[in-house]
Formats: structure tokens, sequence, C-alpha cells
């Protein structure tokens, strides 16, 4: 099997970098070539590339900036594989990616596939506090995290295989901003393909962010649930709407506690599951504490972009 690794960028040099070196890492012999797609960015990435192409089958093109969607659509048009891989560019491989997607592949074949996000032991402090929160059973990221749970598992575009023919008569990605990858993964079940998670092919996900931009991030998640549902009504689940619940509940329990103080319990058990759980997985107290911090904002931020998005296209039908 030959696959192409298709990761659009938009100012992260740095990044693609990491990315290049994990890759050129590979063991097992799995043949696979790259291709970068250059977002529009201020700052490319050409002179990173170019230092891997003794080490890597690797193509480099550059294109005005349309977004991610379109960025990966352009790379597809451009690769040789069987298999299309999607990377993010923050993402780092392990040495055994492919080796885990060839045995997977080879054990029951699939349409297409995804696998896990997880933190590297030497990511600082917040970027395993906001990693826990996107895989966290607890912040309802448990499918992120490699296990089947709450809801069907959806490939997300950090992490995500597609065998090119389906890719092509599915047209690719839509020219959504966000949630553009969950309405690829929808798409693949209503037309009947076979989606699978590989657990083993997981990818250490390095988000460089702060928890200012994190909110932003998970409030556009948000708003595109319903997005997702005006496109797809029969995707959404309860779960989608427990972000929104949880943010209303802890209104509710932090106004009671003006009357009653120990309406405020709920909250803190929350608060000491998390920085438990969150600080023997990191197997370190402090990052427990930004943990919780994480948690609060992702489920308040996707809460409430899910809410305003509710608001303004179901009630009040703004296109």
């Amino acid at each position: 099997m030959f696959y192409s690794v298709i990761i659009p960028v938009y100012n992260r040099p740095e990044e693609v970098g990491e990315l290049l070196e994990s890759l050129a890492a590979q063991e097992g012999g799995v043949p696979f070539e790259v291709v970068i797609v250059e977002d529009g960015s201020t700052r490319p990435c050409r002179k990173v590339v170019e230092k891997f192409a003794g080490a890597l089958s690797i193509s480099y093109h550059a294109k005005p900036n349309t977004g991610p969607g379109d960025s990966r659509n352009y790379g597809a048009a451009r690769s040789k594989g069987d298999y299309l891989i999607v990377f993010d560019s923050d993402c780092v491989v392990p040495v055994h990616y492919f080796e885990a997607v060839e045995k997977e592949l080879a054990t029951a074949p699939c349409d297409a596939f995804g696998g896990p996000d997880a933190a590297h032991d030497s990511f600082n402090s917040m970027q395993k506090a906001v990693n826990y929160a996107m895989t966290s059973f607890f912040t309802t990221g448990g499918i992120r995290g490699g296990k089947k749970q709450l809801e069907t598992f959806h490939p997300r575009s950090f992490n995500m295989g597609i065998r090119k023919d389906v890719y092509a008569r599915l047209g690719g990605f839509s020219s959504m901003r966000y949630g553009e990858d969950i309405d690829f993964s929808i798409r693949l079940f209503e037309n009947g393909y076979n989606v699978r998670l590989f657990p083993a092919a997981f990818v250490f996900h390095k988000r460089r962010t702060n928890m200012r931009k994190f909110f932003q991030q998970v409030f556009h998640s948000g708003e595109a649930r319903i997005t997702l549902y005006k496109l797809h009504p029969a995707s959404l689940r309860m779960v989608h709407f427990l972000p929104a619940l949880f943010l209303l509940g802890a209104l509710f329990l932090v106004v009671g506690s003006f009357w009653c103080v120990y309406s405020l319990a709920p909250l803190l058990l929350f608060c000491i599951l998390v920085w438990a759980d969150a600080g023997i997985k990191n197997r370190n107290a402090g990052t427990g504490c930004l943990s919780v911090v994480a948690s609060f904002v992702q489920l308040f931020g996707y809460g409430a972009g899910f809410l305003t998005a509710f608001f303004r296209k179901i009630i009040l039908k703004i296109k």
C-alpha cells in the first residue's frame, strides 16, 4: 500500500519541521509521500521542507489562503497514494504510526479510518492540560482519547485516513471553516462506507495555545455543530448537548449559591475528579490544576458556541 500524507500549513514553519522530522524517523519501511500545501502563509515553510528533500519523498505547493478543507483538496489532487492520510501541521507522529496502520488494514480493510491524539511527555503543562480537556471522558472527549464512548467514532482531520477513490467520490472536504472534517466523516457514513478507529495509530497533537485561543477554538466547534445539524439533521446526538447543559447547570448552581452555598458541591466534586484524573495521568498535580481550568474552558466555550448558534440558526432561523 502506498500512502500520501496531506499537510495544510498556515504560518507554522517550526511545527512543520517537527512533523517532518517525525515522518522521516518512521520505522517499518512503509512507502509514503508527503504533500505540503502552504495556505497563503506570511511565514512560509518552504526552506524547512527543502531540508527534508533527501529524507522524504516530499513536494511543496503554495497557494492563496482558502482554508484547511480546500487546501487538503488541493493536496489530494496532486497526490499519488492509494490512501490519503491527513494530519494537522502541529502534530508529531510516533515512529510506529505507519506500521500500526498497515497492521490494522491487513487485519480488516476499510474505506476510512482515524486515530486518537495524545500528549507527549515533552509537552508543557498547558499543552497537556488542553490535551486532557480534549480527550477526557469528563469533557465528552473520550473518542479523541482512543476509546469508543458516548457517540459513533468520526475521524478528525488531525489524524484521518481515506481511500483516495472514496475521497474523490465524496468530492473531498467542504468549504466550511470549522467542522469540515466532521462533515466529511458524516458523509462517509451516509454513503455506507466502512469507517474504523485505529487505537494504535495515534499522533501527538502539539497545540501551541493559551486559554483565550482555546476558548475561541471550542466556541467555533460548538457553533459548527449546529451548522452540521442543518446540513445533516440525523447527526445531532444527546452528547452534543452536554457541554451546553453543563454551562447552564453551572450558572444555575452559581446563582443558587447566593441562597445556599452547598449548591456549589457538584462543581467542586467535578473539579476534584478532573484534578485527580489529570494529575494521575500526567503524574503532576500542577498539570491537574491546569486541566481543571482547561476543562471548564472546553465545556463553557463549546456550550456557549452551541447555544449561540442554536439561537441564531434554529430559533431566529438566520442563515
